[in-house]
């Protein structure tokens, strides 16, 4: 049976420590599927396509690494393309109070969809996409906490 994973968030915006966990984990799975996830009710900094192509660009060459977009609920997009496990980050004790809570629900939802959980390297655990993203609308430079194949522009412009 193939080792398929989706890694769900919403990525706005993929950061390094997200780059780290997505290629400590390529080892273990045969595939990773980068899950954009679309909830209309929340306003987001980068539109859907823009996190898509960043994406796309980075793991341009991780020929196991596929990049897609859902709505609804994870567990239901993981059965739907026939995913097993879930991968998700670990960057401190509240990530993992939270984490532990979701991922029980998604095993029931899920028909015992697994959780994979990843700690973050100490280099990476003070980054979250919600920092990141206050730093861009405060017009500082977020190169070091983003990917190199994403290019923010000042928002300040």
């Amino acid at each position: 049976m193939k080792k398929i994973a989706v890694f769900p968030g919403s990525f706005d915006p993929f950061t390094t420590g997200h780059l780290d966990l997505v290629k400590r984990a390529i080892p273990i799975f045969d595939q990773i599927i980068i899950a954009v996830g679309v909830n209309s009710n929340k306003k987001y900094l980068f539109s859907l396509e823009q996190r898509l192509e960043w994406l796309e660009d980075v793991f341009k060459d991780h020929p196991t690494v596929d990049i897609d977009h859902f709505e609804g609920l994870t567990a239901h997009y993981c059965k739907k393309i026939g995913a097993n496990y879930l991968l998700r980050g670990l960057r401190n004790a509240s990530d993992f109070d939270y984490e532990k809570t979701i991922s029980q629900l998604n095993e029931q939802i899920g028909d015992g969809l697994e959780t994979v959980f990843l700690i973050s390297r100490p280099a990476y655990s003070h980054i979250s996409s919600t920092i990141v993203r206050e730093i861009i609308k405060g017009g500082g430079d977020v190169a070091e906490f983003v990917p190199e194949g994403i290019k923010i522009k000042d928002l300040n412009e």
